[in-house]
């Protein structure tokens, strides 16, 4: 593959946050009343916040207002706090590709992006090349979010890579023109999962850091 630029999801990536991050959602939304469930917000993670909760008040028939939304960053962060920690092998990785550009391209908000980068000494890795949902009009699984990325780090789409755990991720990336990987290295991952990123366009779908380096950059 031997990509001109690195594109990385950010949770369940780089991070092994989602079971924290649905964790908060959850307990956030049951507190008010909200119906929500592991699995439920679970089907839509790599989906941006805004586009989950109406998702789930769909699902649910309950309003979600927006103050109520404002409560899920400070209980998931409260989590991260505590908890978060890197993907194993993946600072490793990092280092032995110290020449290929990089960047993180997330459905969260540019602050958690950087606390998570903050918490997990990942930060130095990527340094402002941080590129957010909030900053284009659709989120995954539109391409919007990876065009914006390679078009703002001068790249062309097709020479670049993006490795991703949610089949929302996998779908906007292939959308974009970039080639994409499936990683399942994070605690969240289910058995269903790698067939599901496969079926959204994944060339690999791959559980660890060495893998994902043998198909980046091996042969």
């Amino acid at each position: 593959m031997h990509p001109d630029l690195i594109v990385f999801d950010c949770d369940g990536v780089l991070v092994d946050s989602e079971v924290l991050s649905i964790g908060g959602v959850v307990s956030v939304l049951n507190e008010a009343g909200v119906p929500a469930t592991y699995p439920m917000i679970a089907r839509y993670f790599g989906m941006k916040q805004a586009d989950i909760m109406l998702k789930v008040s769909e699902e649910t028939g309950h309003d979600i207002p927006l103050e109520l939304s404002a409560r899920i960053w400070p209980a998931i962060r409260d989590r991260f706090e505590a908890e978060l920690k890197p993907m194993p092998g993946l600072a490793d990785f990092l280092r032995r590709h110290p020449d290929v550009p990089r960047c993180v391209a997330s459905s969260s908000g540019p602050d958690r992006i950087r606390n998570s980068l903050r918490l997990t000494g990942l930060a130095p890795f990527f340094g402002e090349h941080i590129f957010s949902s909030s900053q284009v009009a659709r989120g995954k699984p539109e391409p919007d979010l990876f065009l914006f990325a390679a078009a703002t780090m001068g790249v062309e789409p097709s020479r670049c890579v993006v490795v991703e755990d949610s089949r929302f991720g996998v779908m906007g990336a292939v959308a974009a023109g970039m080639r994409a990987i499936g990683f399942t290295g994070g605690s969240h991952i289910e058995p269903h999962h790698a067939q599901a990123l496969a079926e959204a366009g994944a060339l690999y779908v791959e559980r660890d850091w060495d893998a994902v380096e043998a198909r980046m950059f091996g042969g």
